[in-house]
């Protein structure tokens, strides 16, 4: 009997994993395959460039960076929680590690970004990436706007040169015919860029830009700046090796202030930009997977020798606005960096600077909120300087961490303030004697003096009732006002009695008890009495 029930719910259809593979399928089959090999290929080739700069600027091997767009794409286009977002060797995050590097060594660095990648892993299995959703609005307007340009900014540099010309070592405008041949050849590509998708749509803009420029300063012999100028490409594949440095406590208390920071800034990046993919896509991403796969990618690069990163603006909206939608292509992008460095350096370090800056700065326009700038006489005068706040230190500081957290904190401080200014109080005296008071707006640690001076302790008559029908006791600081209240009422021999409490208030002052006792009223005839003030 028992083996017959067996076979039989053997047999029973599973209705469920049945769905799983019917939706596996369609979303196998929506794929637009051209769209994501494209997007792939034009998210690879200005990563490139990007990643050797960031690692040069860090003092590191060239390698190093595209070893960290190699598998920091990879891992998180397989494992992440944001179909079309574009993962890789950052600046944001590798600035905070410069520092390491030069008093310690590149061996602290990776063992700095295998120890970030371990709280960020930490971060997502304990699920706080939803804290992201406390972002305003006007921080992530911020967020943007700096960061656009800083993107900008780092293109200008493009048109400077270290050399013999150059003073001190320090880099030198291009003058002269080379100058003019890199505006040139920038303003094609920029031209290209815009003018192509009035043509078709077919094929990304920017990678027809990157190799009609390519194409032309072949064809004609044109000498100007090349990737090759930067960095050689060419290396072998990422090998295996725990970070060299001591295990020892010394070690772990150099590096976790950075790794904190490194993980910190790399999350919120990742997450605004999750967050802002969402919005172009209609589509709801995960958070915590993400920052689970942030910190995979990261340990993964502490221990193949990548400088660690996060998620890259630009390059996902390339990568968007080619048509990717999927993990395809960035999946391809990732393969396509690593196929380079073995075997296709000697081409790549061909294309020339200016079209790689050109793309970029179309990249660095497009990812300004132009909307933040034409609704600036709409928005509270509050949300604007928070924006400007956060865009500044963005700008300035080159450190999205701070920028944010100063921009949450003047958002939570704004609206405690505007809260606070909003409690009320009416009054009246009924048949019975009895003075009322119908409590308007949340009592919080902001609005706590403004209530205490709703009353008239010793006018009032003997018995008071406070009604919180329309408010709520939100924190302590609510709690210590209403004690410190009937404390005054009960040294002049009066009762006070609070009504219409909301279940979490009630649980809230419940929970206060030991503090002293007073009457609590939401229905006269089942209304448990909570102590908060002694009789």
């Amino acid at each position: 009997m028992r083996i017959a029930q067996l076979v039989s719910c053997w047999q029973k259809p599973n209705f469920a994993r049945m769905r799983q593979i019917l939706h596996f399928r369609q979303s196998f089959s929506s794929i637009n395959y051209k769209n994501e090999l494209f997007a792939g290929l034009t998210v690879a080739m200005t990563m490139i460039p990007e990643s050797l700069s960031f690692a040069i600027l860090a003092g590191l091997h060239p390698l190093t960076g595209l070893y960290a767009a190699f598998l920091m794409g990879l891992v998180t286009a397989v494992l992440g929680g944001r179909p079309g977002m574009v993962s890789g060797g950052a600046g944001a995050t590798v600035v905070v590690l410069m520092a390491l590097v030069v008093s310690h060594g590149v061996q602290y660095l990776f063992a700095a970004v295998l120890l970030g990648g371990l709280i960020q892993l930490f971060v997502g299995l304990m699920k706080w990436g939803k804290f992201v959703r406390l972002i305003p609005q006007p921080v992530m307007y911020g967020f943007l706007n700096g960061l656009a340009v800083i993107i900008f900014m780092a293109q200008i540099e493009q048109f400077k040169v270290l050399g013999a010309s150059a003073v001190d070592g320090a880099a030198s405008w291009l003058t002269g015919t080379a100058l003019y041949v890199m505006l040139g050849l920038t303003a094609a590509t920029v031209l290209i860029v815009l003018v192509f998708p009035r043509i078709t749509r077919a094929v990304p803009a920017s990678l027809v830009a990157i190799i009609l420029i390519f194409a032309l300063v072949k064809l004609f012999g044109i000498e100007t700046r090349q990737v090759e100028d930067i960095a050689s490409v060419s290396g072998s594949l990422p090998q295996f090796q725990f970070p060299g440095v001591p295990l020892t406590l010394e070690t772990l208390q150099v590096i976790f202030p950075y790794a904190l920071v490194m993980a910190s800034v790399g999350l919120i990046e990742s997450l605004l930009t999750l967050n802002m993919v969402d919005e172009i896509t209609g589509t709801k991403g995960k958070a915590n997977r993400e920052a689970r796969a942030q910190g995979i990618a990261n340990m993964v690069n502490g221990l193949f020798g990548g400088m660690g990163g996060c998620a890259m603006v630009a390059q996902t909206l390339i990568n968007l606005d080619a048509g990717s939608r999927s993990r395809l292509s960035a999946m391809i992008a990732s393969i396509t960096i690593l196929l380079i460095i073995l075997v296709g350096a000697p081409l790549i370090e061909q294309i020339p600077m200016a079209a790689l800056t050109g793309v970029m700065m179309v990249v660095a326009v497009g990812t300004f909120q132009w909307v933040s700038i034409r609704a600036i006489t709409r928005f509270p005068k509050s949300d604007i300087f928070i924006g400007m706040m956060v865009a500044l230190i963005t700008i300035f500081l080159h450190n999205l961490a701070i920028a944010v957290l100063v921009g949450v904190v003047l958002s939570a401080l704004v609206f405690a303030w505007d809260n606070a200014k909003r409690i009320r109080a009416r009054k009246y005296v009924d048949e019975d004697g009895v003075k009322h008071y119908e409590i308007f707006g949340p009592l919080f640690f902001g609005s706590t003096t403004a209530f205490l001076e709703k009353f008239d302790v010793e006018h009032d008559p003997e018995e008071i009732i406070i009604d919180f029908r329309e408010s709520r006791v939100a924190d302590m600081s609510a709690i210590d006002a209403l004690h410190k209240l009937t404390e005054r009422y009960a040294k002049v021999g009066k009762r006070v009695r609070i009504a219409h409490l909301s279940p979490d208030s009630r649980q809230l002052l419940a929970n206060a008890a030991p503090m002293g006792t007073v009457h609590i009223i939401v229905n006269p005839k089942e209304d448990p009495l909570y102590p908060v003030m002694p009789e």
